[in-house]
């Protein structure tokens, strides 16, 4: 090797070595967060939630953290897997078979994989595939009381379309919007995040839910709740706290007007925000329970949902009500729902 292209391969050696640390640096406790005009933690931009990883710890996953491969194995037996791997076979097969495919032994499915968007596999969070995103209790299930899940698993009323679930009128999110706690579900899993000087705006994509948080504010009144809670903010060093107290109970969020939740916003890294969560709540649960979730900036921006109520079947609905009710039948008891994830929560 002539000298000169030695030298210069002595040179980029070097440069890769001393480039390598710092980019191992660039995410985590040594990850260099930046910052506002005025001095705060800038967590604005687009995020995703987007993942197969759900609240819950689904059934066939022993334990929060994951090797890849067993992450993979979890990704090929979720139910969004299942549904991509039926739909793909489905233009192959004969006529009889298409229809029963689309027939009521698949009514529980609204819609085709063409409108499903949950990820294709298991959540990585500090760099650890998690099988939840509850990390206490370390069995990854929600801690319910009974009057819990009373509260969770009840007959919808059909008597009026203005009665009816909220995400059905598309008045609040299937996935608790902008929480708290923060959600995914089958689509819609992008966040946008606005910081001002005095406050900090949360935009979800699915029903375009809008949350401010007043920094440095002070709670309202007890007895007046609010849609997606009464929300508090503060920095503490590099992390974005929000305390939210007083959920309107007709939200069916993860706490009653008794509960409180705290949530933590801190940088990873350039495209990561680790977001933990604590559930504090006597009334609902039998104790404290919490977790934490990746936020990954998202190439895409926030794009309009256009939801219109009940996708005009509200009066389908109330009209099968009605039929129920003229052939003494019960009205349907709803799966319990909590902030729009089914509580198999994908097994």
């Amino acid at each position: 090797m002539k000298p000169k292209k030695l030298l210069a391969s002595i040179v980029v050696g070097l440069i890769a070595a001393l480039a390598a640390p710092a980019a191992l640096a660039q995410a985590g406790a040594e990850y260099q967060k930046p910052k506002t005009s005025w001095g705060v933690p800038d967590l604005q931009g687009f995020w995703t939630n987007t993942s197969l990883t759900t609240m819950q710890r689904p059934a066939g996953a022993q334990k929060l953290v994951m090797t890849e491969d067993e992450a993979r194995a979890l990704a090929r037996r979720n139910v969004y897997s299942a549904a991509q791997r039926e739909e793909a076979g489905a233009s192959k097969v004969d006529e009889k078979s298409s229809a029963e495919l689309l027939s009521d032994k698949n009514s529980s499915r609204a819609y085709n994989r063409c409108w499903m968007d949950p990820g294709q596999s298991y959540a990585q969070v500090r760099g650890e595939y998690r099988s939840s995103w509850i990390t206490s209790p370390a069995d990854g299930r929600i801690p319910y009381t009974e009057a819990g899940i009373r509260a969770n698993t009840r007959t919808s009323s059909f008597d009026d379309f203005e009665i009816r679930p909220l995400p059905e009128r598309c008045i609040m999110s299937f996935t608790g919007g902008a929480g708290p706690v923060l959600g995914n579900g089958m689509y819609n899993n992008t966040y946008q995040i606005v910081q001002t000087p005095t406050s900090v705006m949360m935009l979800t994509e699915m029903i375009h839910d809008v949350r401010v948080i007043p920094i440095g504010g002070k709670h309202g009144p007890n007895n007046i709740p609010k849609w997606g809670g009464d929300s508090v903010g503060w920095y503490e060093g590099d992390t974005l706290v929000v305390e939210t107290v007083n959920s309107h109970p007709k939200q069916r969020s993860y706490i009653s007007m008794a509960g409180k939740v705290t949530e933590r916003y801190t940088r990873w890294s350039n495209d990561e925000i680790i977001y933990e969560f604590k559930v504090e709540d006597p009334t609902l649960y039998t104790q404290p329970w919490s977790g934490e979730m990746s936020l990954r900036m998202s190439n895409e921006p926030l794009y309009e949902y256009a939801c219109h109520e009940g996708n005009y079947a509200l009066p389908g609905i109330l009209a099968g009500a009605r039929q129920l009710e003229r052939e003494g039948r019960p009205h349907p008891t709803e799966k319990p729902i909590f902030a729009g994830v089914d509580v198999s929560d994908g097994e």
